[in-house]
């Protein structure tokens, strides 16, 4: 007779997970990063198709324009974003047990401020200009802090609510919002013209990459 544990295949920690995910999309930024510095010719090629195709649609599509304008700048902007991580840092803080928490999650989403500011100041990547804009944003290009912020804030909540046993259906609930609002929020950063497809990817690139480290950090040096 088999021994179930013998036979049962390794399990990864979560540690070691969190780390490699780190690593690879590390990676996949870096590489993203690289080829966007080097003005690699392919790449700015499926930009401008992207960007003149959906700038073409905005134009000619008013009430999906307006729409986008009002999730882009209310519903899914980074200082909502912000908001919201600082409103359950708070809760945390009040809960007294999960300061460690609080701070690791304020932490967090600060980085990610400073990595996409310090990036668009590095790189100075233009944003694209139309005849003819729907909408206007400041500061360089790459990466979308729209995007980048979005992927850290809700990344790392959905991770904490995963780590506190939510319901079935609060967490696909949960997860469902997520993800809808990472995409959507990248999607109508290139639908209103203000940003390159690669800008929005190099973001859920970044974003993703500082989970999975910060979700690596908390495994390992929580109290």
């Amino acid at each position: 007779m088999r021994n179930p544990s013998v036979d049962a295949p390794p399990t990864r920690s979560p540690y070691r997970t969190a780390v490699r995910a780190g690593l690879w999309t590390g990676l996949c930024s870096v590489l993203l990063l690289v080829l966007v510095w080097a003005e690699w010719r392919p790449l700015l090629s499926v930009d401008g198709d992207v960007s003149r195709t959906t700038h073409r649609w905005a134009v000619a599509d008013s009430g999906a324009t307006r729409a986008s304008r009002v999730l882009t700048d209310w519903v899914w902007d980074p200082l909502t974003m912000r908001l919201l991580c600082a409103a359950v840092a708070g809760w945390l803080v009040w809960r007294r047990s999960a300061w460690w928490t609080a701070a690791w999650l304020v932490t967090v989403s600060a980085v990610g401020t400073l990595l996409q500011q310090g990036l668009k100041a590095a790189v100075g990547r233009a944003r694209p200009v139309w005849p003819d804009p729907v909408d206007s944003a400041h500061y360089a290009s790459y990466p979308s802090g729209h995007a980048l912020t979005a992927t850290v804030v809700l990344g790392l909540l959905l991770w904490l609510l995963h780590r506190r046993g939510a319901r079935p259906a609060v967490w696909r609930t949960a997860v469902a919002v997520a993800v809808v609002s990472v995409v959507g929020v990248g999607l109508t950063r290139v639908w209103l013209g203000v940003h390159w497809l690669s800008d929005v990817l190099g973001g859920w690139l970044m974003g993703a990459m500082l989970v999975a480290l910060a979700i690596a950090a908390h495994l390992r040096w929580r109290p």
